[in-house]
């Protein structure tokens, strides 16, 4: 190739880039890590060491009492994490509240949530607490209306067979809470799966349209699947999750 033809190609070269606004380019059509095609949004990675792009909402039961919440960023188990403790009341009143940490610059339709969670019932707490956390997903209206997998984190060891198979828990807020799925579809939308209450336990949930299982401490095989979630085909923001009289820790949260 002579200078003249060199200098061609590379002035072409040099207008593709250009034209691309500095983007990088691969072959066969994929895609920078940091594009999420199927949300439209830029894929998230949140260390979870501090509260920032986090909005707290406490969201109760009818009747309930309203739900005490305190939150701060703490050293557990060798990291740092965001700290929720969800107090529900004193012994004898009506629990149910939840407290949801909402990723605000979060729109998730379809994909994956990878986070580490930890969580035991908190010091003082009702005989009937299990340790409630998990995540949230398709979060609309400031937590009015959300789908979630959440763990029972002291079912997973009890000798309780019956308390075992309620381990892993999916719910639709605000129509379709745990106990109308039990009532209405025993065993469906809830199942065992090995827990330790108070280690890292890293959770997987993967959604598609109507679709959606949930995947523990690294498992290829999902510990719940459910095929009808109840928002149908939406989409919304992504939260930390805690159920009625639980403290729990969240680290290293990814959204793709």
């Amino acid at each position: 190739m002579d200078g003249l033809n060199r200098l061609r190609v590379a002035l072409t070269v040099l207008a593709c880039a250009v034209a691309v606004g500095g983007k990088t380019v691969h072959a066969f059509g994929a895609k920078t890590t940091g594009d999420n095609h199927k949300n439209g949004m830029q894929a998230l990675s949140l260390p979870l060491n501090s509260m920032d792009g986090l909005e707290v909402q406490g969201i109760n039961d009818i009747g309930a009492d309203t739900v005490k919440i305190q939150t701060d960023v703490a050293s557990y188990r060798g990291r740092r994490a965001v700290k929720i403790v969800n107090d529900d009341g004193p012994a004898g009143t009506v629990s149910g509240g939840q407290v949801l940490a909402i990723v605000k610059t979060s729109d998730f339709k379809d994909g994956t949530i990878e986070a580490e969670i930890a969580g035991f019932p908190r010091q003082g707490a009702k005989p009937s607490t299990r340790g409630f956390i998990g995540i949230a997903f398709r979060v609309q209206d400031r937590g009015s209306r959300y789908e979630a997998f959440y763990l029972r984190m002291t079912n997973g060891r009890t000798e309780d067979q019956l308390q075992r198979n309620h381990s892993a828990q999916y719910v639709s807020h605000p129509d379709f809470p745990w106990n109308r799925l039990r009532e209405e579809k025993p065993g469906v939308y809830e199942s065992y799966v090995d827990l330790v209450a108070g280690e890292w336990t890293r959770i997987r949930i993967v959604v598609s349209g109507t679709k959606a299982q949930l995947y523990v401490n690294g498992s290829d095989q999902p510990c719940l699947i459910v095929n009808d979630l109840k928002l149908g085909e939406s989409h919304g923001q992504v939260a930390l999750w805690t159920g009625s009289d639980t403290e729990a820790y969240f680290s290293n949260l990814k959204i793709r």
